[in-house]
């Protein structure tokens, strides 16, 4: 990274890397909602659209297939991003483009592994083994030992979500929902990165460009013309909106002010709206244990974030992310 920013302690108590009135920062200005949860809404906000347009994504399968379904959703987000933020592309170090460039090839790898998933066990399920990545990630970047509880609470939750057994479903779709969570947390280390690198959402647009010009040729060979078929268009046009322009940014922009292992853990929360778009779209029920599972994941996510609120006006160490 360049010259990594100190994380400063906000006025919430939450740790942060930008500076609002006390000068400037590679985002420019302050993060909307200054309150406490104002980052962690951020997060919540990004996860139910992300979730929602991944159940519409399922839907749309049939028609354009996998591959056709991340290369719709890549290159329509891209087009949108680039055309609102219209980033700059002089002025950048090599790092600076490297650290953009990694961050689209983890972004379509992320989205490519977990659409092969779906495309072979529930929704429910694959979101479900895709958010050990991130709760990996929350134990391997945190300093406090009771995060590490969290974690083990939230996980305890996934494996229940999944009914407490993985048997029944195709090895082939658990091994990618697994990748997929393996790029999951990849994406928020280099998604942290890039939004201190680049002024607002310049780097999510320029790093969408990469990921969609990288999927492109794929979903061409796996749907052809089918992509091109107005209703397809716009299906994807919605799923790009849902699943990839609001929730990264969004997410972007929270990475600014809250710590990776606070960010993963909240990531746990993802089954939970999963299953809750699963059954308003794709008329998935819940069971007992699916309940119980959910409001564990929930109590471990809101620990998280009560854990990291009381740590007060303490900094973290120069670079973190």
């Amino acid at each position: 990274m360049t010259t990594p920013e100190p994380t400063i302690a906000t006025p919430t108590g939450v740790p942060g890397t930008l500076r609002g009135e006390g000068g400037g920062t590679p985002g420019g200005g302050r993060v909307a909602g200054a309150g406490p949860l104002g980052p962690i809404g951020l997060v919540l906000a990004g996860g139910v659209s992300v979730q929602f347009g991944g159940a519409l994504s399922v839907l749309l399968m049939p028609r354009a297939g996998a591959l056709g379904v991340v290369t719709l959703r890549l290159v329509v987000a891209a087009t949108v991003l680039l055309l609102i933020c219209r980033p700059r592309l002089r002025g950048h170090s090599r790092a600076d483009w490297g650290t953009v460039i990694v961050f689209g090839v983890t972004m379509s790898a992320m989205n490519g592994l977990f659409y092969q998933a779906v495309a072979r066990i529930p929704l429910g399920p694959a979101v479900t083994l895709e958010v050990l990545g991130p709760l990996a990630l929350s134990v391997l970047a945190s300093r406090r030992a009771l995060n590490a509880v969290w974690a083990a609470l939230a996980l305890a939750g996934v494996f229940l979500l999944g009914g407490g057994s993985f048997d029944s479903l195709d090895p082939v779709g658990v091994a990618f929902a697994l990748s997929a969570g393996a790029a999951w947390a990849s994406y928020i280390v280099f998604s942290a990165r890039t939004g201190r690198r680049f002024p607002q959402a310049d780097g999510l647009a320029l790093a969408m460009a990469v990921g969609a010009v990288l999927f492109l040729p794929l979903g061409i060979a796996e749907a052809g013309t089918k992509l091109l078929d107005p209703v397809t268009l716009g299906l994807g046009a919605a799923v790009a909106m849902l699943s990839s322009v609001l929730p990264y940014t969004l997410e972007l922009l929270a990475l600014r002010r809250l710590p990776a292992s606070t960010f993963a853990i909240l990531m746990s929360l993802e089954p939970a709206i999963a299953s809750a778009a699963g059954f308003f779209i794709l008329d998935q029920t819940l069971t007992t244990l699916q309940a119980l599972a959910i409001a564990l994941v929930i109590g471990a996510s809101m620990g998280a974030v009560r854990t990291q609120v009381g740590r007060g006006k303490a900094k973290l160490p120069d670079g973190s992310v």
